[in-house]
């Protein structure tokens, strides 16, 4: 029995089942729709090409609006097929207050608040988060909690070394101040304007817009930027050693206790645990048997 009209296109445009070749088919034409109107976006700031495809960009723009907004509509119409948006009047107003249904309105509103003169059209751009709806296939929710996973098991530790670099930086941006001020006071106006000097050097960036003249300051930065290269390899090491755990965890859970086979490498598709073997001189009652 097919489902009503209003439950279907919830179907479609929300809920993304990778059994459903119409769901899929139209995941991909939004996500490619999406990508297109972030590029057509960026290459229609260069003048040559807005010169010359102008029209183009424009035709494909309000195409992209049309569908847009048909979409978006279409889930806050059809949303009351869900128990959670239920009501027709508060569950629309709820639905409409979700985060991706607030991007999803922020994309088409700018082309029809045109006429106040200010161009918003880079708000489009938040619609790749849209893109993160593939991620409800299967293929890809593996590798999404593998990160999930990670960042749980190793977050005391994250969070240490993310504290340890907001003292190293309020630390390091209070000396150079001091160390700088008097010498280059239109530089180093202020310890929150001196951050970005630490910021830039903690990371090893450099940008050389502002830096120390001092013999003080030298040697300030000159420690600022050693113990920054050791402090931001941190997360990285505490990252790429969670990622290996966590794999090593899964491959473990996937192969059999008894063999250390993996489950189902015969082919045969049984993942179930082996018969134990009865080992030679020893009772089979050991082992539950008569």
């Amino acid at each position: 029995m097919r489902p009503p009209f209003k439950q279907r296109t919830w179907e479609l445009l929300e809920i993304g089942n990778e059994k459903d070749r119409a769901s899929r088919f139209f995941d991909y034409f939004i996500f490619t729709l999406i990508l297109l109107n972030v590029g057509a976006f960026i290459i229609g700031t260069v003048p040559a090409v807005n010169e010359t495809a102008g029209g183009f960009l424009h035709g494909f723009e309000i195409f992209s609006i049309v569908i847009f907004t048909v979409e978006y509509f279409g889930r806050v119409w059809s949303c009351v097929t869900t128990e959670k948006f239920r009501n027709p009047v508060t569950g629309r107003i709820r639905f409409s207050m979700t985060p991706l249904a607030v991007i999803d309105l922020l994309a088409i509103l700018p082309f029809y608040l045109a006429f106040l003169g200010i161009d918003l059209r880079f708000l489009r751009i938040l619609r790749i988060v849209r893109i993160l709806r593939i991620a409800k296939l299967s293929r890809y929710l593996e590798g999404l909690m593998l990160f999930a996973d990670v960042l749980r098991n190793r977050k005391e530790e994250l969070i240490m070394t993310t504290t340890v670099l907001m003292v190293l930086l309020i630390v390091s941006s209070s000396m150079m101040y001091y160390a700088e001020v008097d010498a280059q006071p239109e530089a180093f106006t202020s310890i929150p304007a001196t951050m970005w000097w630490a910021v830039a050097t903690l990371t090893t960036v450099g940008y050389g817009d502002i830096y120390p003249i001092t013999a003080l300051g030298k040697i300030f930065g000159s420690m600022v930027a050693v113990i920054g290269i050791g402090l931001f390899a941190l997360p990285t090491a505490i990252l790429g050693s969670g990622f290996i755990e966590e794999i090593n965890k899964r491959k473990e859970k996937q192969n059999c206790p008894y063999c250390g086979k993996a489950l189902g490498e015969d082919g045969s598709g049984d993942r179930s645990i082996p018969d134990r073997p009865v080992l030679r001189n020893q009772s089979p009652e050991l082992f539950g048997g008569p």
